[in-house]
């Protein structure tokens, strides 16, 4: 089965020149209005000063308040509206978060995905250009986003997880998908799914979602509560997959898995305690299936564990119980996609 979501090749990389290291700091992001617009002129954060006026399309780029410099593009514009006059008024999508991404990795793909409006885009005044930064200017100015080089320390200073490694984007958040959708039958396609109970790790989350994407998993179904979400750190660990990966968050998790029942989809648990190995799934892999990964330590909760049809564990033939969730993600993903016909 080939991995969903983007591939670098066949992109028709434009050449970009090498980022040019300047002194000082930019401006921050775009203030945000009442209504949610970005701020006219795309002004700083109260306390800075403007930007320049001066000519986006100039050579040298125009300068930032601070003494940064702001790459040949223009910003991305609007990030709202507002209902016009007999207009019904529409209510906000719920999202999953994942407002700042960080990582040069998780970036370039959000660029690549193309499913949200990027604000703007940091980099590292002090940052070597390599094949994926070229790609991200390239594909900045390609899209018309806001592109500011910025002092490493102010970078840092705004950077939420350990190593956003001098590029960060901000973005409009991640929409969640209609758990609802993912109970459709599609043809010629049973369907493939991974329920998370209550896993508040980041990086864990990000790792099993870029193992979610690799598997071609349909969507991923988190609990509301007692779970993270989107994160800087998630959306870096999982290197662009929270861009393609359709996630639904519920209220209830023993509820969503009794409806996904229902639906005539098996649930399969994973847990450590079962004597049934998940290598021995057999046909019931090709099926529309429902895979359950439980918390860090804690494994499956008990109203999980009630709802799911089937127990399996993986085998452990050392002396330690078991995998870490995303290293149990990957296995048991690649398990069921490797009997399963591919794409």
């Amino acid at each position: 089965m080939a991995p969903r979501g983007a591939s670098s090749s066949g992109r028709g990389r434009p050449t970009s020149k090498s980022v040019r290291k300047a002194p000082g700091t930019a401006a921050g992001r775009p203030k945000q209005s009442s209504t949610g617009r970005a701020a006219s002129g795309g002004s700083a954060r109260t306390g800075s000063s403007p930007r320049s006026s001066a000519n986006p399309r100039s050579s040298g780029g125009r300068a930032a308040a601070g003494g940064g410099r702001q790459f040949n593009s223009r910003g991305a514009g609007r990030t709202g509206g507002v209902a016009r006059p007999g207009e019904p008024v529409r209510k906000p999508e719920k999202t999953l978060g994942g407002e700042q991404v960080e990582g040069r990795q998780a970036v370039r793909e959000l660029l690549i995905a193309g499913k949200r409006k990027v604000k703007e885009i940091w980099v590292a005044s002090d940052l070597d250009v390599n094949e994926v930064v070229d790609d991200i200017i390239a594909l900045a100015r390609n899209e018309r986003v806001q592109l500011l080089e910025v002092n490493r320390r102010k970078l840092d200073a705004v950077a939420r997880s350990e190593a956003p490694q001098g590029v960060i984007a901000f973005a409009n958040s991640l929409p969640e998908a209609d758990f609802n959708d993912f109970l459709k039958r599609r043809p010629g396609r049973a369907p493939f799914l991974v329920a998370v109970d209550g896993v508040t790790d980041p990086g864990n989350l990000g790792a099993l979602l870029r193992c979610c994407d690799g598997a071609g998993v349909d969507g991923v179904i988190l609990p509301r509560h007692r779970a993270v979400h989107i994160t800087p750190t998630a959306a870096k660990s999982a290197a662009g997959a929270v861009e393609h990966v359709p996630m639904a968050v519920v209220g209830g998790l023993p509820a969503a898995l009794a409806r996904i029942k229902d639906a005539g989809i098996w649930v399969v648990g994973l847990d450590d305690a079962s004597d049934r190995s998940l290598f021995e799934l057999g046909d019931l892999a090709t099926e529309g299936i429902c895979l359950v990964l439980g918390a860090e330590g804690a494994g499956l909760s008990r109203l999980a564990r009630e709802r799911c049809d089937v127990i399996v564990s993986i085998p452990m033939l050392g002396r330690l119980s078991s995998l870490n969730v995303s290293a149990a993600a990957a296995l048991a993903t690649y398990e069921i996609a490797r009997a399963r016909p591919h794409r």
